[in-house]
């Protein structure tokens, strides 16, 4: 019996930590459309991202996933390293060919932390292009 009830309990805390990095993408998606007056892209356009978004929580080296004002993703990663990065931007590009991906690193995370509308309005300066870095942009 210990075998099948700890199938359950794995299975029930691992759809939980799925619906959690959904939920950055809910929450960062609601409050951009229901709190920003000046969007820089169409209403549209975000729930484009928002698919995106929920898609991106699935890599294996995001942590967290949100949905930048700006219209790019924005990702925790799991191991903020080159090569780790290196591979989850490859993984994103690859799904996402016009996507716009942005690392918060170690550092950011705590100017960040529970606050959706910081997270919504970080700077996408530092954003990697799929375009760009495929020569198409």
């Amino acid at each position: 019996m210990k075998g099948p009830v700890a199938a359950v309990v794995f299975l029930t805390f691992a759809g939980m930590a799925g619906v959690a990095r959904a939920e950055s993408c809910t929450k960062s998606r609601d409050y951009i459309l229901t709190n920003s007056s000046d969007l820089p892209q169409k209403p549209k356009i975000y729930q484009s991202l928002f698919r995106d978004c929920l898609d991106t929580t699935t890599l294996s080296n995001v942590q967290d996933a949100f949905i930048l004002k700006k219209g790019a993703i924005a990702v925790l990663p799991r191991r903020d390293t080159v090569s780790a990065t290196a591979s989850t931007l490859a993984q994103f590009c690859e799904r996402f060919p016009r996507g716009t991906l942005h690392f918060i690193g170690q550092k950011d995370r705590v100017k960040i932390a529970n606050n959706i509308s910081r997270v919504v309005d970080w700077s996408s300066s530092h954003s990697t292009s799929c375009e760009q870095i495929k020569g198409g942009g």
